[in-house]
């Protein structure tokens, strides 16, 4: 068996109260001596407030004991800051605290690395409730085991005596492990059932357009299965910030994968006879049709989550093996956000709002797809959405649906194109227009003549930065002197990995890194993320724009005007102040924002 695990000063389990971790934490200069009375004062009051706010009939409250909150949470609820830092402290800041002083390791949990499949397979949903335990990974014989309690040593006895391996405890926040314990085995359990019942076939009514997300404790057993599952594996993407599922059928299983900051993560597999249930209650969800497997398929779900309205956007795919779904989510908080905080830098900025303030014209973002078109785009509409303002978008599909204007999805099935859209809505009224994308000749001279009939146009283009887009516009057939008269401003823009700012560290350019970038010789500090727990050791912690501005000055309608090359309007334009996006993400790594290999990567 396990020694039991090391105390110092032999401290005894019923120490580990909330007046003892207050005075560890005031030892360690967590917080100061205020704080630490206000916690003596009403340590225990808070705790009956959190006990008695606890969700009725919760998973939580039905599965742990009354007295299941920890010191640390206690503690963390009065939302107190660290002195002399400004940061609040935090549970996983308590509980590394409390894991030194009793002598094991602090291990913070990322969902995203946990092997379901071991989670499951060594430990049973009521066992780890009931002691609050979580198989994290095997290594050179060892079980590692997050566990909420140092001093549970009974717990960690009985799991080495029943699976006859060593275990080797670390501790983790108690709120992280009931957290991945809720979705991991509400997701397996809603698998496996599903799995046993396949032959007595799956009920899979209920179509809404509109559908409640159950909470962790409102899914319960008698839920059908397979609805339990698809949504775990939404809620569980949204709290980690996934803009992407994918759901893709293989050869003898399917593979759940989630897009975070760009990057994609292996999370589940499922069995193989489980996709076709799975896909067809997203189908149900999204209102598309179940009995069309061998064409592409786009709908949309809008659900909830935590008080906020969510879309979903669902393409399906016919692969090798079965149909392929992609969930891409649309968090309004971050699709249609202030322009300010997209990461311009000043002169871009005001660039770019002197463009969407002109009264007529057309305006150009560009960029490939993940780019954050939509983002600018519709924060753009945002800002100029007014109730003077008539704004119509023609959008394939449309990304977000917003009252504040009038949107139009594209449909080629019935010959509902941009073009054939676009000639209409010119009979509306509008003010502006939005074009998802100029892809054709016939949209791109209708976008040409709303512009010149006093309507401002914004749209998108596929080319890799301004210029680029001009010349685009000369292929699809628009003259020359239409292109000089009309548009007034592009924007070519990518996304970069912010660093994360928590395990950030400075280091110099290499003389080879500095030739790579064509910098003068010198000494260049710059930064990157070691990888630590809040970053899930990638070093990045979310996303920010780079953008290249390119305005129509006179020069660059005169070098159009003459005949224009590439390169001539590259050189017009960098004479009137554009900045290549590769000098933009430079900038930014100089900052200590973004990375070398980040700067290297978005912009080629």
């Amino acid at each position: 068996m396990n020694e039991p695990i090391p105390v110092r000063g032999a401290t005894p389990r019923k120490e580990l109260t909330i007046a003892n971790v207050a005075r560890l934490l005031r030892r360690q200069g967590l917080i100061d001596e205020v704080q630490l009375q206000l916690i003596l004062d009403r340590g225990e009051t808070q705790l009956a407030h959190l006990r008695s706010h606890q969700p009725a009939g919760s998973s939580r409250r039905r599965l742990h004991a009354v007295d299941s909150l920890s010191p640390a949470e206690v503690i963390c609820s009065f939302n107190l800051t660290v002195p002399g830092s400004g940061r609040i402290l935090t549970e996983d800041a308590v509980t590394e605290v409390i894991a030194r002083a009793v002598g094991i390791e602090f291990h913070k949990i990322d969902p995203l690395r946990l092997d379901l499949d071991l989670i499951t397979a060594h430990i049973s949903r009521a066992f780890a409730l009931k002691n609050l335990m979580l198989p994290l990974a095997m290594a050179e014989g060892e079980l590692i085991v997050a566990v909420a309690d140092p001093f549970n040593t009974q717990g960690l006895d009985d799991l080495q005596r029943i699976r006859n391996l060593q275990v080797r405890p670390v501790l983790a926040s108690r709120t992280d492990i009931v957290k991945a314990l809720g979705e991991f085995f509400g997701f397996r359990a809603s698998v496996q059932a599903a799995e046993s019942e396949m032959g007595k076939g799956t009920d899979l009514s209920n179509l809404e357009q509109y559908f409640h997300m159950k909470g962790p404790h409102e899914i319960e057993s008698s839920d059908k299965h397979i609805v339990s599952a698809v949504e775990y594996l939404l809620r569980y993407a949204f709290d980690q910030r996934a803009s992407d599922i994918h759901i893709e059928p293989k050869r003898q299983k399917s593979l759940v994968r989630l897009r975070v900051d760009g990057v994609l993560h292996n999370l589940h597999t499922i069995p193989k006879n489980l996709h076709p249930p799975i896909v067809s209650r997203i189908k149900l969800l999204a209102r598309l049709d179940l009995a069309e497997k061998r064409r592409p398929q786009d709908g949309r779900i809008k659900t909830q989550h935590q008080g906020k309205e969510i879309e979903l956007r669902v393409s399906t795919l016919p692969v090798a093996f079965g149909e392929k779904v992609v969930i891409r989510i649309f968090d309004p908080e971050l699709l249609m956000q202030d322009l300010d905080r997209l990461g311009f830098y000043p002169r871009e900025y005001q660039l770019y709002f002197s463009f969407i303030r002109k009264p007529n014209g057309i305006i150009l973002v560009t960029g490939p797809t993940g780019s954050g078109k939509t983002t600018t785009l519709y924060s753009s509409l945002r800002m100029l959405a007014s109730p003077e303002v008539n704004i119509v978008t023609v959008e394939d599909p449309i990304e977000m649906v917003m009252e504040e204007f009038n949107q139009v999805g594209v449909q080629t099935a019935i010959d509902v194109t941009f073009a054939t859209v676009l000639r209409n809505i010119l009979r509306q009224d509008p003010d502006i227009i939005m074009i998802g994308e100029i892809r054709d000749r016939e949209t791109a001279e209708i976008a040409v003549q709303a512009a010149l009939t006093g309507h401002l146009v914004l749209s998108t283009l596929h080319t890799n930065d301004a210029p680029s887009s001009v010349v685009r516009l000369l292929d699809l057939g628009v003259p020359a002197f239409l292109i000089a008269s009309t548009v007034v401003g592009i924007n070519a823009q990518r996304l970069v990995r912010s660093i994360c700012p928590n395990c950030k560290r400075e280091r110099r350019l290499t003389p080879h890194e500095i030739d790579y970038l064509q910098l003068p010789e010198g000494d260049y500090p710059v930064w990157e993320g070691e990888g630590c727990t809040e970053c899930r050791g990638t070093g990045y912690k979310g996303r920010t724009g780079i953008f290249e501005m390119m305005d129509f000055t006179d020069r660059v309608k005169g070098v159009l005007a003459s005949g224009a090359t590439l390169d001539t309007l590259v050189a017009a334009a960098r004479a009137d102040g554009l900045i290549p996006l590769r000098q933009v993400a430079i900038r930014k790594m100089l900052e200590g924002v973004t990375t070398f290999e980040e700067v290297v990567s978005v912009t080629g």
